[in-house]
């Protein structure tokens, strides 16, 4: 693994990436500096072993996830996970019950080295889909960077919404439309165009998509039903709005009444994605596993902060439903040396031993890559790679797109 700086840089590459779909490519920073999110030029190289090895990682990973599941359920540590009364009945039915689920991003510590290393898993609403599907993949098209990429995305993306809507045809009867929805609350335009990219997959899956904001979706209060503007049923919606917020809305008990009977409205991702989007998992997977000499050294040790060794004086503080390293807490020899604002916490908070981000340094100062290995369906499907100069990468990173070459 290694940053290679100085590569083929495209004429009129901001146009080119902002009409692929990075509508939300500038940046203004907290300075009022506007400056991009996309980095053209530098990218990060991989050999094929690499690449075989952290997508091994991620295969495991999903499975100790779902492992990690069966315990919080059989054992119901549901109040230890800090997952709302409202929501339980609801999780314990979608786990078993297993409705449609697409897909799903691991935060990985990598540096080519050591065994990747998982820093949380970003199961509900992750984004980064577009720059991580298309944008670096036309970047090696028209490049001709590398010999390759780790990027199924797409094809993997369009036979998860046949599989899955195909097995919800069988059992309901019905030929779903699917309605995809992003909040208004989201100003940037990334939101807008995840589901932009997203209802492509499913049109070429061969399904009706419809685009739509969650604000729009109406409660009948006669049937107890979801509706869209049009007055049409939403028998199969996609959301980019967290469970953690939709349960905790005027409509969430509606929501989940609705979803738990038959006709009602299926939502993806399904609400057992609550069990693995919290950070409360980190914690769960290292009792689980942390003492496994193969599966533990794909974990940091992590502990519900109530549980903290009192030996530990070098730790990251991570709020259960944090975002973007919203309120993220690096703590070195006992003292707070870098932390972020945010309005996460009351909720409470885990601790994960401080491995620090590698740093492929530059010219242009340090950069500490976080692999985002994405799965869809369950498998391992690709990589996009986030970059920041500090060590809690936030809404201000990068991303640098990759390359493998098999040597």
């Amino acid at each position: 693994m290694r940053r290679v700086e100085g590569g083929v840089v495209r004429p009129g590459w901001e146009a080119e990436v902002e009409a692929q779909g990075l509508v939300y490519n500038r940046t203004t920073t907290p300075g009022g500096e506007v400056r991009s999110y996309w980095r053209e030029g530098p990218y990060y190289d991989f050999t094929s072993a690499e690449v075989e090895r952290v997508e091994g990682a991620v295969a495991q990973l999903f499975e100790m996830c779902v492992a990690a599941g069966d315990h919080v359920v059989e054992n119901d540590l549901f109040d230890r996970m800090g997952i709302p009364l409202i929501a339980r009945s609801g999780i314990r039915a979608t786990w078993e019950g297993e409705p449609p689920s697409v897909y799903g991003r691991f935060d990985l510590r990598y540096d080519g080295e050591g065994p990747p290393k998982l820093l949380e898993f970003n199961a509900d609403t992750p984004t980064g889909l577009v720059e991580a599907a298309v944008t670096q993949w036309n970047w090696h098209l028209f490049t001709g960077q590398g010999r390759d990429q780790w990027n199924a995305l797409h094809e993997k993306l369009v036979a998860a919404w046949q599989r899955n809507l195909t097995r919800w045809e069988r059992r309901t009867g019905l030929r779903p439309r699917v309605h995809l929805a992003w909040t208004n609350a989201e100003t940037s335009g990334e939101d807008r165009m995840t589901i932009a990219y997203l209802m492509d997959t499913v049109v070429q899956a061969g399904y009706e998509a419809v685009e739509v904001l969650v604000e729009d979706i109406a409660l009948d209060s006669g049937d107890g039903r979801f509706y869209d503007p049009s007055g049409r049923h939403v028998d199969v919606v996609f959301k980019l709005y967290p469970w953690e917020w939709l349960v905790d809305d005027e409509f969430g008990a509606a929501v989940l009444a609705d979803a738990a009977r038959p006709g009602g409205t299926t939502w993806i991702e399904p609400v057992y994605k609550m069990l693995w989007s919290t950070k409360a998992l980190l914690p769960v997977l290292w009792q689980l596993f942390g003492s496994d000499p193969v599966l533990g050294d794909l974990l940091l040790p992590a502990y519900f902060a109530d549980e903290m060794p009192s030996t530990w004086r070098d730790y990251v503080r991570k709020p259960l439903w944090g975002r973007e390293g919203a309120n993220v807490q690096i703590v070195r020899d006992g003292q707070v040396v870098t932390a972020l604002p945010g309005r996460y916490g009351t909720e409470g908070f885990v601790v994960q031993e401080f491995a620090p981000l590698p740093d492929f340094a530059g010219v242009d100062g340090p950069h500490h890559p976080v692999l985002g290995a994405w799965v869809v369906d369950g498998e391992p499907a690709g990589l996009g790679i986030r970059e920041s100069d500090g060590l809690i990468t936030d809404n201000l990173s990068f991303f640098v797109p990759h390359t493998v070459d098999a040597r």
